[in-house]
């Protein structure tokens, strides 16, 4: 068994690949909304100093901003402001948005030129499934820059009603664009099997673990993270990412990683979960820690 009883082993140096970060107003709608929706409080700060700060404090190296535009004619604007975000910090991976009736094409080659690393799209939210043709300029802007997407594609935590998420819409993108690195976030929950299985299948498809496998998430979705086995993690080692939702979360930055670190994984498996999986996802050109770096 590996000696894991240094400070920080095996979890620092993290990358966190599932940060939010935006506009003070448009976090504050976002915190709003859900607390409307899901009666969810949020005891964190969500400016770029107050999230680089926790994260530092519990480990992290680099992280990838996530944005997204929930209405027309905002993408722009909002990408500018993370690249610009990100440009002033050493920590900060900027990705960027587009609505699906935006003229995708131009609003996407923009955010890349200005140096997004890569797509988010928050599909319930933004009402645009994975596989909806309207968003293939972007998709083949990613193929040809070999630039990543993350996507909330599954039912967790309250969209099974939903006609943009699930299995049946994200399967057909990653059979259409095989080129494009792809990550269904929160591991696919509520399907998680099923998103587990087309991973398996498809070495370009990724999850991440933010939220779904926190040790308090119980306590506000019915999901149980033991129900995903740690031979998941060691049979699709680098296509899992460490990811935790900051700072939207209702509950301490250490839940998201706790459980994880209690895993009885090898050596191997905890360096591609917190590290080395980042480096497939987002690419060679991408400045992270070394994928084995421990203190």
């Amino acid at each position: 068994m590996t000696d894991r009883s240094g400070p920080g082993e095996p979890f620092t140096p993290a990358v966190d690949a599932h940060v939010h970060l935006m506009p003070e107003r448009l976090m504050a709608a976002i915190r709003d909304s859900l607390n409307d929706v899901a009666g969810w409080e949020f005891p964190h700060g969500a400016d770029v100093d107050t999230i680089e700060a926790e994260l530092r404090r519990h480990g992290v190296d680099r992280y990838v901003a996530l944005p997204y535009a929930h209405r027309p004619g905002i993408a722009r604007d909002l990408n500018a402001w993370q690249v610009e975000a990100a440009a002033d910090s050493g920590m900060c991976i900027p990705f960027a948005t587009v609505h699906p009736e935006d003229d995708v094409r131009a609003v996407v080659r923009e955010a890349f030129g200005a140096g997004a690393r890569g797509l988010k799209f928050q599909c319930p939210v933004q009402e645009v499934a994975p596989d909806d043709e309207r968003l293939a300029p972007a998709y083949e802007l990613c193929a040809e820059r070999g630039r990543p997407v993350l996507f909330h594609a599954g039912t967790a935590p309250m969209f099974e009603d939903s006609p943009h998420v699930g299995i049946d819409r994200f399967a057909p993108f990653v059979e259409s664009y095989p080129d494009v690195r792809a990550c269904a976030a929160h591991m696919g929950t509520f399907e998680h099997e099923a998103f587990v299985d087309l991973a398996r299948d498809h070495e370009q498809v990724f999850l991440d673990t933010c939220f779904a496998m926190a040790t308090v998430v119980d306590d506000y979705v019915d999901f149980d993270p033991a129900s995903i086995p740690d031979a998941v993690f060691e049979d699709l080692a680098g296509q899992v990412l460490y990811g935790s939702d900051f700072p939207n979360m209702p509950h301490d930055y250490a839940r998201e990683y706790e459980g994880l670190l209690d895993r009885d994984l090898s050596q191997s498996a905890f360096d591609a979960l917190f590290r080395g999986a980042a480096h497939r996802f987002l690419g060679p050109d991408v400045d992270l820690p070394p994928p084995d770096a421990r203190p």
